[in-house]
Formats: structure tokens, C-alpha cells, sequence
């Protein structure tokens, strides 16, 4: 948690990098963990890191690093690979927006305390109108379903997450009014990078298992790592492992 924070924050004042190879090795045994923290560092607390005001940062950041998590609220029904389709909308009341839409597939939401929410606070100017804003669990009209019964990494939370007029303050807006759109494109090329390293750890950690398993069994009168098939197999593995980890080497 909070890899990459800066230490004033909270966090440990490492490396967006070293915050990968975290993300990499939790994977290696538990792919559910690392998505959850891959989420959460990538996401919500870089965001705030990136474009959050300093009385954010300091409000929200510490909490992150330590006992909370959060949630990054783009994804809906009908924009899901099209983002920027959503739905969701921030209607401006003097000082405040009020948020109402519905959000699905989001990742952390079963035990956020924040969310990081995307709607749209102009929609005549299409997505220019997106604009980010920071929202607390316990906020009047926010409700989480039951998380989604997935095929696996079910101990990552993936939940549907309602707003029904959810009164928030303008100085929740994160970042600049109507960038919303940018900001989620530069975040979310982040996150790619973070699922990359996922996908590594949890190839290593699979390689890893097997291999006992290879020396140990014997068909045929020999070991099943002796017939040159399964040794190339691994082999071939072993080449895209290493060409995957010196691309999200290079990318991070």
C-alpha cells in the first residue's frame, strides 16, 4: 500500500517501478491480493498523487497507505471499452454537484472508503464534460450491491456502485473541471502496465509449482522434465517470461 507515495504522505517514497515488482510478486501467490493493491496504487492513489490539491493529498493519502481503500468509478453498462460513453452525470447545485448513475465491474468497491468517480458535469460538451471527482463511502445516496460471483480472483471485490443524488462539495472535484477525460486516459495506461506485471507474477508462480512436479513424476521410466518435448515447453516459457518482464520494465 502507498509504494509510490511520497514518504510527507504516508507512503514509502519509492518508485512507481518498485510498486510493480510488488504488484508482481504478490501475484505469485495470490492474484486476488495483487489486483487489489495493483488497483488501488495505480488508479485512485495515483490520481490523487498526480492532479489531487495538497489539502486532498493530505486528507486522503495517509488514510490510503495504511487502512483504506479505494475505488476507481469509470466503468458502466454501456461504456466499458468506450469509457467516455458514460452516463453517469454531476448536476451543479450552487457550491455542490449532485452525482447520479451507476457504475459496474469495479474493482476494491466491497471495501472502499473512497471513490475515485467519473461523470459527466456538462454533457452538451460531450466528453469534455467529464470531470473527476473524490467521494466518501459514507456519503448520503452511495450504495455498494454484493460482489459479483466471478470465475476467479474472487477475493478481489468486483461490485455494481449506485448514485442517487450524491451531494458533494465543489472542492471534491479532483484535478481541473471538465479533464475528467484526460486524466482517465494517462491513468489507466498506468494501470495496463500494473495488469502486465500481474500477468508475469502469475505466470512465475505457475512455472514455479510445476516444476517440483515435473522433477518429481515419472512416466515411462523417466522423469517427465527428461522428455524433450515438456523441456522445451518450459523453455519457451521461460523466453516469454523474461521478454514480458523487460517490457513492463522498460514501460514503468
Amino acid at each position: 500500500m502507498g509504494v509510490h507515495v511520497p514518504e510527507e504522505y504516508g507512503g514509502s517514497g519509492s518508485s512507481f517501478f518498485n510498486a510493480m515488482i510488488v504488484i508482481e510478486e504478490l501475484a505469485k501467490t495470490d492474484p486476488s491480493v495483487s489486483a487489489m493493491v495493483g488497483i488501488h496504487n495505480t488508479l485512485p492513489v495515483s490520481m490523487i498523487i498526480d492532479y489531487g490539491t495538497e489539502e486532498q493529498k493530505l486528507k486522503y493519502l495517509p488514510r490510503l497507505c495504511s487502512d483504506s481503500l479505494a475505488s476507481f468509478c469509470i466503468s458502466e453498462s454501456g461504456a466499458g471499452s468506450d469509457a467516455f460513453a458514460l452516463k453517469t452525470i454531476a448536476k451543479r447545485d450552487g457550491d455542490h454537484f449532485l452525482i447520479s448513475g451507476t457504475k459496474m465491474w469495479i474493482t476494491n468497491s466491497g471495501e472502499a472508503q473512497v471513490f475515485v468517480v467519473f461523470a459527466n458535469a456538462d454533457p452538451s460538451q460531450k466528453y469534455k464534460g467529464i470531470t473527476c471527482f473524490i467521494v466518501e463511502r459514507s456519503a448520503d445516496g452511495l450504495t455498494v450491491d454484493k460482489e459479483e460471483d466471478k470465475l476467479g480472483i474472487r477475493a478481489s471485490s468486483t461490485c455494481q456502485v449506485h448514485f442517487d443524488n450524491v451531494r458533494v462539495h465543489k472542492s471534491a472535484i479532483l484535478g481541473e473541471y471538465g479533464k475528467g477525460y484526460k486524466y482517465a486516459i494517462e491513468c489507466l495506461n498506468a494501470g495496463r502496465i500494473a495488469i502486465g506485471a500481474q500477468m508475469i507474477g502469475l505466470a512465475q508462480g505457475c512455472f514455479d509449482q510445476t516444476i517440483p512436479y515435473l522433477q518429481q513424476r515419472e512416466q515411462f521410466g523417466q522423469r517427465l522434465i527428461d522428455f524433450q518435448v515438456i523441456f522445451e515447453i518450459g523453455f519457451e516459457f521461460l523466453i516469454h517470461k523474461c521478454s514480458g518482464f523487460t517490457t513492463s520494465d522498460c514501460t514503468s
